[in-house]
């Protein structure tokens, strides 16, 4: 009995002893049918050329495009501070007894044709810093029931005695507080701030219930003040600002001007400076501008598509000289593991 249960339990413990090499699968071993193509010379130089000619026309069209976008970029910051305050900016703008009014002159050099856009320039500012990008609450944002939801909005999430900040967080605190008015012949031109921020944000992020609420009422002011009367979904300004910018250099949209504004006319813009840029050693631009079918002025992506044709037809043509030259005969693809193997198994 006891001679039996051994060889039995020998017998059981005979396929733990098999070998550790895995069962066979077409898939692990990268034996299933697929396209294995073999990149002959002249595919290589079909390839460059039709890329080369495809690519090349649109460099052309994006930079025509770009070319046609007509822009006025106004760097005020500096010449917005008085003389006497020259050496000390900061004390300037942190000061409720100067004068933070600017008027500026701007001259139209091509014919801009409506709607002209109306951005903000903020260079040396990181929107992207991993506290400030964190310090906001959209819970808050989208809904009344979480107006108490303020955890993640340090350093501006409450006052005092545990009152709850709307809009909380360093985000919506240090919202953009410059404005710009715009004069053509002492007539004022109207700017239209209808649909600037995305339909998305509005529909989805900011509640139609959530009102501001001891905004900027602390002891220390960050940037502009929210209507009190206008929910968050309404305030596009501070939705367009809470988009936080991927770069220090960034534009964000101030409004439009439906209006063509013809060559050589004088724009007077009455500006109220009061972002604090200085503080950090940043720069504030107005930028005026138009729009073509590729958005705003941007060079760069008809440069990169001209030079990737280019550089595409240089390499065929060097192919060509080469093969043309020096051919090199073709190695003979029935030698080709896949090919001297087509059943898929192992011999």
């Amino acid at each position: 009995m006891s001679s039996n249960s051994k060889e039995t339990d020998g017998d059981s413990s005979a396929p733990r002893r098999n070998s550790k090499k895995p069962k066979y699968s077409r898939f692990t071993q990268q034996e299933l049918p697929a396209c294995k193509p073999i990149l002959t010379p002249g595919w290589v130089i079909a390839t460059f050329i039709v890329v080369g000619i495809v690519f090349i026309p649109i460099g052309f069209a994006s930079l025509f495009a770009s070319q046609r976008v007509v822009e006025i970029v106004d760097h005020y910051d500096s010449d917005c501070v008085p003389a006497n305050f020259s050496n000390n900016k900061l004390g300037f703008i942190q000061s409720r007894e100067t004068n933070k009014t600017c008027t500026r002159n701007i001259i139209v050099p091509k014919k801009m044709k409506g709607p002209v856009y109306i951005y903000y320039q903020l260079d040396n500012f990181y929107q992207n810093h991993r506290r400030y990008v964190k310090s906001r609450s959209d819970k808050q944002l989208r809904s009344k029931a979480y107006e108490r939801d303020t955890s993640t909005c340090d350093p501006e999430g409450t006052l005092p005695h545990d009152i709850p900040i709307v809009p909380c967080g360093l985000i919506a605190w240090s919202l953009f507080n410059d404005t710009y008015g715009f004069f053509v012949d002492n007539q004022s031109i109207d700017v239209s701030k209808k649909n600037i921020a995305w339909k998305s944000d509005k529909d989805k992020k900011f509640g139609k219930d959530v009102f501001p609420k001891n905004f900027q009422s602390g002891s220390l002011i960050g940037g502009a003040k929210l209507n009190k009367s206008i929910p968050l979904s309404e305030q596009e300004d501070l939705i367009v600002w809470m988009r936080t910018a991927a770069l220090p250099n960034f534009r964000k949209l101030y409004g439009r001007i439906e209006r063509d504004l013809d060559v050589d006319t004088k724009i007077t813009v009455v500006i109220q400076n009061n972002y604090n840029t200085y503080s950090f050693g940043g720069k504030k631009k107005l930028v005026l501008s138009t729009t073509s079918w590729i958005g705003g002025k941007n060079d760069f992506l008809g440069i990169a598509y001209l030079t990737v044709g280019s550089l595409c037809l240089f390499l065929a043509v060097c192919f060509i000289v080469v093969y043309v030259i020096k051919p090199r005969p073709l190695g003979d693809p029935s030698f080709l593991s896949w090919n001297r193997n087509p059943s898929g198994h192992p011999n």
